[in-house]
């Protein structure tokens, strides 16, 4: 039951009605109109601005259009106690007690749906996230974008959207040549006790790199290591797998799995960027020019020289893309528009990417490209998952991955497990930079937001246990009779913002909503459950050492979305702390 939208239907068909009677002039368009959440210091449920919408086209002011309207809204609903108008012309509505009644029947009875934007059109959406290089192990600078990408596809799951989750395995190029030169020179390490090259900087040293040398070698006693050339092929695609495992391994320690894993090697020998390559130029967009020297090189060491180019400046880029290299291979580009293309040819109505800092400056080209495949603007939406810095006993950590000195997932893991690491990386918006403090994490405070909604539904639990109830059964209420207090209200009008909450995370793919949300409803609670200590009245326990039915179904309501947010979120609610 979204509260909101369910008082803007009725406003908009009132003033339709009205427009109809000819007493009222209606705008050209009526979604400016919004039924919101009023300041802290109103009292009263819900606000409106439908009069100041209107104001310009009855050429009144909103107070004279707000007063007109009250009367008017008040007769269509007899749960309104009260309605008044506030500067500049909002119109501010508080409802009578039968109303929470109702309202907290409706959640308790659709729990399951409660916060489902039944509104929203249900769409097609595929989701690619992480996408790091197969390489080696992910690290914490992967790991807020996973946690962004799987949270994003739960939330857009909750609200009824097809959503697939999808790796692009980038194993193919130079990297991974490299990659697999390191691995041969671990099995020559192991095999004839040979050092290991650690002054070539194009080679990757880490550590792991030894466990996958020894289960290539323990597996593939046929394979022979005498010559890199001669074993190349075939190592490279048991190299990416080992270090694919990893990376798996990884991911489902921090609870996610991906539907697909679609690989950069097969996209060019399926010759998809050929195809591709073919498609854009027969929409013209195609041609051979020069380009200037990118910003960060020098322009004494820049060789300006005919390439094949993208138009990506008909699409709004700063220059246009270069799609083949000074070798005739392919661009990165290139293998990224055929991959966006291969997506396409899937017929999604949406493309999602979850993208690291650094490759912010990739996005308008990567979307221009997506535009003249597609023929539809905003077809591809770009999130960028910024920095995350470490923090333990006040100092940094720093991270190389070349150097394999770097934090991986499983060591942030086993600092701080897996709901930690998911509820802190989401608890700030993805557009700017993330402190993971290891001593807060830590902490049984308020200052540690997990520890803090998890006791919220540990405290409730509590009180099921006390009277034998099972929290995770349903609850039946045969009769809501009920006489809410304003400090109990107060929380009922917290819960009857969670389908605003997922209304704006999931239009607006920002996931962070939910743990500060959740954070909010938490301290709501807590803050009531103290008031306890002091008066009887707002103990849960009765002298019969019984739950009346007003108090347990208005925990009941709490619980299941806190359960809810903690289920899109990907943590557990435990029953005990």
């Amino acid at each position: 039951m979204n509260i909101f939208d369910h008082y803007l239907d009725k406003i908009i068909i009132l003033i339709k009605k009205l427009n109809k009677e000819g007493s009222l002039e209606l705008p050209e368009s009526l979604n400016g109109i919004n039924v919101d959440i009023p300041p802290l210091n109103f009292d009263c449920d819900i606000s409106t601005n439908v009069a100041m919408v209107l104001s310009k086209a009855n050429k009144k002011s909103s107070i004279d259009i707000a007063n007109t309207l009250v009367g008017l809204i008040k007769d269509t609903d007899e749960k309104i106690e009260t309605i008044s108008v506030a500067k500049p012309g909002f119109i501010n509505i508080k409802f009578k007690a039968i109303y929470w009644n109702n309202f907290i029947k409706n959640v308790n009875e659709d729990y399951k749906n409660f916060g489902v934007n039944i509104k929203e059109e249900k769409k097609k959406y595929l989701i690619e996230f992480v996408s790091a290089n197969p390489t080696g192990p992910l690290h914490v600078g992967h790991c807020r974008g996973a946690i962004l990408g799987d949270v994003i596809s739960n939330i857009l799951i909750f609200n009824k959207h097809d959503v697939s989750k999808e790796y692009y395995v980038n194993d193919y190029g130079n990297q991974i040549i490299n990659f697999t030169k390191s691995v041969y020179f671990r099995i020559r390490e192991i095999l004839y006790n040979e050092k290991f090259p650690i002054e070539n900087t194009d080679l990757y040293p880490g550590d792991y790199l030894v466990d996958i040398a020894k289960n290539i070698t323990d597996l593939n006693n046929n394979l022979k290591f005498d010559k890199f050339d001669d074993v190349s092929k075939e190592l490279t695609l048991l190299s990416v797998a080992e270090s694919l495992k990893l990376i798996k391994t990884n991911l489902a320690n921090l609870g996610i799995v991906h539907d697909k894993f679609t690989s950069e090697t097969e996209i060019v020998i399926n010759k998809e960027v050929e195809k591709v390559i073919e498609k854009l130029k027969q929409k013209n967009l195609v041609y051979k020019g020069k380009i200037k020297a990118p910003k960060a090189d020098d322009d004494k060491n820049w060789v300006e020289r005919d390439q094949l180019l993208f138009r990506s400046t008909d699409f709004g880029d700063d220059k246009d893309r270069a799609l083949q290299k000074s070798d005739k291979s392919w661009t990165y580009f290139a293998s990224d528009a055929a991959y966006h293309h291969n997506k396409l040819s899937r017929n999604y109505d949406l493309l999602i990417n979850i993208l690291g800092a650094d490759h912010a400056g990739y996005i308008k080209r990567i979307t221009s490209v997506v535009e003249a495949l597609s023929g539809t603007k905003n077809k591809l939406i770009c999130k960028v998952s910024q920095l995350v810095k470490l923090i333990k006993d006040g100092k940094p950590f720093k991270m190389s991955k070349r150097k394999g000195d770097y934090i991986t997932v499983e060591d942030l893991i086993s600092e701080v497990g897996k709901d930690a690491t998911r509820f802190i990386m989401l608890n700030r918006s993805s557009d700017v930079e993330l402190d993971f403090d290891f001593t807060k994490v830590k902490e049984k405070s308020k200052d540690n937001p997990l520890y803090y909604v998890q006791y919220c539904y540990a405290r409730i639990s509590s009180v099921f246990r006390h009277v034998n109830l099972d929290i995770n059964k349903d609850l039946t209420i045969y009769e809501y009779n009920f006489n809410y207090s304003n400090d109990e209200i107060k929380i009922l009008k917290k819960i009857a913002e969670w389908p605003k909450c997922i209304e704006a995370a999931s239009l607006r793919l920002e996931p962070h909503r939910i743990p500060v949300y959740l954070y909010e409803l938490s301290s709501e609670f807590h803050s009531y459950w103290n008031m306890g200590k002091e008066n009887y009245s707002k103990r849960f326990i009765n002298d019969k050492k019984k739950i009346p039915n007003e108090k347990l179904v208005f925990l009941k309501v709490i619980s299941n979305v806190i359960k809810s947010g903690m289920t899109i979120v990907g943590v557990n609610t435990p029953e005990k702390m």
